[in-house]
């Protein structure tokens, strides 16, 4: 709460939360009812938790982060092999992380700690699971379900109610429609979804108009695809027919981004 002027502000603190010493708290933050913050949390200016927030471990937070009631972050991972590690859990600025949200600290196996980045929705019920990684500007929707060691890049969509697998990776701009499984690598601008089998229905085209893409990007874009998913060629030759179209000089970048996340894929990717 604000003190008298010309004095130094003080954080507002409602009075039934617990803060543990060594806990790093700026005055410029809003600490709710009920809330619980470990020793080793360190806060950045401005954040915000509602109600109810645990917030454990190792864990820091950048600036402007608003934490919805019952979210707990920086727990313990849910990995039979955890026996306490001071792992961390790291996020970035100007997330919102609504209510009942789950995020896990990372594991020693899996690299030691689970990031997001900034400008991220992440809906209620949602799971972040140990070691994964999420960009800036995604959205998670309620109750998306991310195993462990999960890449979720810049501005992809999460669609309600969607379980990852372990190690898969979401490519940059996909979206994935509710409900759907994923057990692959999802393509980076991407529209995936469920029919009867997952399939990629081509370009999340009004996702990508919508974040500033040119029509002579999106049709590289189209081409690309075409090329990797709609042709006769296999995922071999088409990368070699990419290749050759990108050492001709005429796609750009984001074609060039898709040949090398497709040439790298570890699990093979939904087509």
């Amino acid at each position: 709460m604000s003190g008298a002027p010309g004095t130094k502000p003080e954080v507002s603190i409602h009075p039934t939360a617990i803060i543990e010493p060594g806990a790093v708290v700026p005055a410029s933050c809003t600490i709710g009812p009920y809330c619980t913050i470990g020793p080793d949390v360190v806060l950045g200016e401005e954040c915000e938790l509602v109600s109810h927030v645990v917030l454990a471990g190792h864990t820091t937070l950048g600036r402007g982060n608003r934490i919805f009631s019952f979210a707990c972050v920086g727990i313990a991972p849910q990995d039979l092999k955890y026996r306490g590690e001071p792992t961390r859990v790291t996020i970035g600025d100007h997330n919102d992380i609504r209510e009942y949200v789950t995020i896990s600290r990372g594991t020693v196996g899996g690299g030691g700690t689970t990031r997001v980045g900034s400008d991220c929705l992440i809906m209620a019920y949602t799971h972040i699971g140990h070691d994964s990684s999420i960009g800036n500007g995604c959205i998670l929707a309620n109750a998306a379900t991310l195993a462990g060691h999960v890449t979720v890049e810049d501005y992809a969509s999460v669609g309600a109610l969607c379980p990852v697998h372990q190690f898969c990776r979401i490519g940059r701009y996909a979206y994935i429609g509710g409900g759907t499984t994923i057990t692959q690598d999802v393509l980076p601008y991407s529209l995936t979804s469920i029919a009867r089998d997952n399939h990629a229905y081509g370009l999340n085209k009004v996702g990508l108009e919508r974040k500033g893409f040119t029509p002579e990007q999106l049709q590289e874009l189209r081409q690309a695809y075409r090329t990797l998913t709609g042709s006769k060629l296999n995922t071999t030759q088409a990368l070699e027919a990419l290749r050759e179209q990108l050492a001709s000089g005429t796609p750009g970048e984001h074609v060039r981004y898709l040949v090398d996340f497709v040439a790298s894929s570890e699990r093979g990717f939904i087509k």
